[in-house]
């Protein structure tokens, strides 16, 4: 399993240490440090929606231009995020069947937490 996410969100530190108490492991990858591709992002959206992986509600969201937050779409959206990881809502997981964006109640329950 792979753990993408950021050293200083409040809500993948908790993700982890829950997943750690269920005696779970798996790989983590910091997406400001480590960055996400273009390829890997295309990959994610495959298995979910591009609208669910971009985090309009985020601090870089509303920094950027106003250009770049119009008309976005699919192609756009993997750009913006290739650009700024941090736009990418996390935590993301994959199970190596799927990709688990966010830490919610039914993520939670895919992962038998």
């Amino acid at each position: 399993m792979k753990f993408y996410g950021l050293k200083t969100c409040d809500t993948c530190r908790k993700a982890q240490k829950e997943l750690r108490s269920a005696g779970m492991e798996f790989d983590v990858i910091d997406v400001r440090a480590d960055g996400v591709s273009a390829d890997k992002l295309r990959e994610w959206i495959n298995k979910t929606d591009w609208k669910k992986l971009l985090n309009t509600r985020s601090t870089t969201w509303r920094n950027l231009d106003a250009n770049d937050k119009e008309d976005v779409d699919q192609a756009k959206a993997v750009a913006l995020m290739a650009a700024h990881p941090t736009l990418i809502k996390r935590p993301v997981v994959e199970t190596g069947a799927e990709v688990l964006v966010g830490w919610t109640a039914d993520n939670k329950t895919k992962l038998g937490l």
